[in-house]
């Protein structure tokens, strides 16, 4: 897949059926780690939070039931199906004065310098084509001080239970993924992005390199996913 485009109509076409698989594909341990993220954010009062690849919506809800301090989410996503979708939700979850969904694509912000106090991202730093970009895009709408949370599936170092995880995802997830979702080379593409993804220190060095300050990984259910932190200096 070469083109935001692409990507794009495939999230379009699993839309459907993206909340169910990920519970059950991940055991549901996905949203224990969005509500792990929560806990990272600051403790300032009257947050506003920019949620990028916010697919449908499920981190911007987790923070908002789990943090008293945060003003307004901004969810941004380049598929219209999966916004759709978490208008949807945010509505029955009552947080429609809360949330806000548009369309957009990371690595071009239309948003003015200093917006943010927070960016967060979950399972989509990976899927952007130019991580670089979009990294200097999240920093430059953050305001001095401000937080970049990123949550994404990592390799775990243990060599049994990296094994075992890379069956899991090269064979399984295709597979179960196809079959709830009706779409097997979508879960195809997501099983690569996750083994391409230059996790751990990798990202670390990516984050330094673009100006980003103090970043840290936390490792999450034996290193399958990770909590990444870093500021932007004052």
């Amino acid at each position: 897949m070469q083109k935001s485009t692409t990507i794009s109509d495939m999230f379009d076409r699993i839309a459907h059926r993206y909340d169910l698989s990920n519970r059950l594909l991940s055991f549901s341990l996905d949203a224990s780690w969005r509500k792990k993220v929560s806990t990272y954010l600051p403790l300032d009062a009257n947050l506003h939070v920019l949620d990028l690849a916010t697919g449908t919506g499920d981190l911007a809800i987790s923070l908002l039931k789990n943090r008293t301090n945060i003003v307004t989410v901004k969810g941004v996503d380049i598929s219209s199906k999966m916004i759709a979708k978490g208008k949807e939700k945010i509505a029955a979850a009552g947080l429609a004065n809360c949330v806000d969904f548009e369309i957009g694509d990371a690595t071009n912000l239309r948003f003015a310098d200093n917006s943010f106090d927070v960016v967060t991202i979950a399972f989509g730093i990976r899927n952007v084509l130019d991580i670089n970009a979009a990294l200097h895009e999240m920093r430059r709408v953050l305001k001095p001080s401000g937080q970049l949370i990123v949550l994404e599936f990592s390799l775990p170092s243990n060599y049994l239970i990296r094994s075992i995880y890379l069956f899991y995802f090269r064979y399984l997830l295709p597979f179960f993924g196809g079959l709830l979702s009706g779409d097997k080379a979508a879960y195809h593409y997501l099983n690569q992005s996750v083994e391409k993804f230059p996790h751990g220190v990798e990202f670390l060095n990516l984050l330094e390199r673009a100006k980003w300050c103090f970043a840290n990984q936390v490792k999450l259910t034996f290193g399958v996913a990770s909590i990444y932190t870093a500021y932007k200096e004052d």
